[in-house]
């Protein structure tokens, strides 16, 4: 019945060869001592971590207990929850984590998501952890050899909130924390709610590729705030993505400048992507809505939806005129956040 609900328990394991999981041994981290473990659930890894409608038009919100070994941190895509959490009446930890609380040299760690969001942003990493705070809702988390030249590189992250929320709303996630992955890590980072992940490569010293972390603070809004129904919209979550990662950025660094010559860069990518799936008989990927049918979102990842999709948005910000852009963004936000 409408308005009705009921509690299912559905008791499940993973396996190692998961792929939306990712082990790494200890010669694969800073450190080379203890091993890591993080995943990477976008775009449909999610379905073998954990049971799941495995489609970006499916949110959910969740709750986690996490058992690591003792000299390890456990961070998620979520916030960590205080000791008097208010947990639902049938929740016994106790009984949920009896084998698990019987061992030795455990920890537990307990974690809350409270906004909706897709299965694609469920998000875990394990290894031996240090932070820095950047700002009161803002730290950096990293293994220990390398935590404070994270903190040095990501330094303006408060200051890219600041400017991100002056273009769209509030930031609606409570906490927004980065995690400097191992070198192992494949991408340049990851949007994950609380926790975006990101690349060492990004630490040059001197914050000239901190726009990267700015691409993925935006997708706190769109992205991760409004997200696509499906893969073939992708580019709703990153043309708009890309346009207010320019946004920021110029304002930050006082430079009107920046905002043509980045899309100048991306308009060069695009035409080399473009090129390639050509050469190779993809034409259907260089389209802005490609057909997916029967292609594995991940065989189909381009720059295209990146910037064909900023072109668009900005030959319509052209039309209408900068500050009516802005405002229509500012609307959209905030009438289809959440969904």
């Amino acid at each position: 019945k409408v308005d009705d609900y009921f509690r299912v328990h559905i008791h499940y394991h993973t396996t190692p060869k998961s792929s939306a999981l990712q082990w790494l041994y200890p010669s694969q981290t800073n450190g080379k001592v203890k091993p890591y473990m993080f995943t990477q659930c976008q775009p449909i890894h999610a379905r073998s971590l954990l049971p799941c409608q495995d489609t970006p038009m499916v949110k959910v919100t969740y709750d986690a207990i996490i058992s690591v070994p003792n000299w390890a941190t456990c961070l998620m895509s979520a916030l960590s929850k205080p000791q008097d959490y208010n947990k639902p009446p049938d929740f016994d930890m106790e009984k949920i984590n009896d084998n698990i609380l019987k061992e030795d040299g455990v920890k537990i760690f307990e974690f809350t998501q409270p906004n909706p969001i897709p299965s694609y942003l469920m998000a875990i990493a394990v290894g031996e952890l240090s932070s820095r705070d950047l700002s009161p809702r803002v730290k950096v988390w990293s293994e220990p050899g390398m935590v404070d030249e994270a903190a040095h590189d990501f330094s303006q992250t408060e200051e890219f909130l600041a400017e991100a929320e002056k273009l769209t709303c509030p930031y609606q996630w409570i906490r927004y924390d980065l995690l400097c992955l191992p070198p192992s890590f494949p991408y340049g980072g990851m949007e994950n709610p609380c926790l975006t992940f990101v690349t060492p490569t990004l630490l040059t010293g001197d914050k000239s590729l901190a726009c990267v972390v700015a691409h993925e603070i935006s997708h706190s809004w769109t992205g991760n705030l409004i997200t696509n129904r499906n893969w073939q919209s992708f580019w709703l979550n990153e043309g708009f993505t890309v346009w207010l990662e320019r946004k920021i950025m110029s304002r930050v660094l006082k430079n009107p400048k920046y905002y043509d010559f980045s899309a100048m860069i991306g308009w060069n990518s695009l035409r080399e992507s473009i090129d390639v799936f050509q050469k190779d008989g993809k034409f259907q990927l260089t389209a802005l809505c490609p057909d997916l049918k029967n292609i594995d979102p991940d065989d189909a990842f381009s720059c295209v939806p990146y910037e064909k999709g900023f072109a668009l948005l900005n030959e319509l910000q052209r039309i209408v005129g900068e500050d009516n852009f802005e405002a229509f963004v500012k609307e959209y936000i905030e009438r289809f956040k959440f969904g």
